[in-house]
C-alpha cells in the first residue's frame, strides 16, 4: 500500500510541476500572434505541461530499503 502511495504521490508532484512549467513557458516565451497552438493559450500550456510532468515523473519509483 506504501508504494502505490508513493507512485501517487509522485505523480502529483510531476502534474503540480510540470503544469507550473507550463504555465511558465506560456507567460515568458509563449507566442502572442496564436499560430503556435500549444504555446498561444495558457489553458492549452498549463494542460500540455501538467501532462508531460505527469508522465516524466511516472517513471520513476521510490525504492526503500528492505523492500
Amino acid at each position: 500500500m506504501k508504494g502505490i502511495k508513493s507512485r501517487i504521490g509522485l505523480l502529483i508532484v510531476g502534474i503540480l510541476i510540470g503544469s507550473i512549467s507550463g504555465f511558465l513557458y506560456w507567460r515568458f516565451i509563449g507566442c502572442e500572434s496564436g499560430t503556435c497552438p500549444i504555446s498561444s493559450s495558457p489553458y492549452i500550456s498549463t494542460l500540455y505541461g501538467a501532462v508531460l510532468g505527469g508522465l516524466l515523473f511516472s517513471i520513476f519509483r521510490i525504492e526503500r530499503k528492505g523492500e
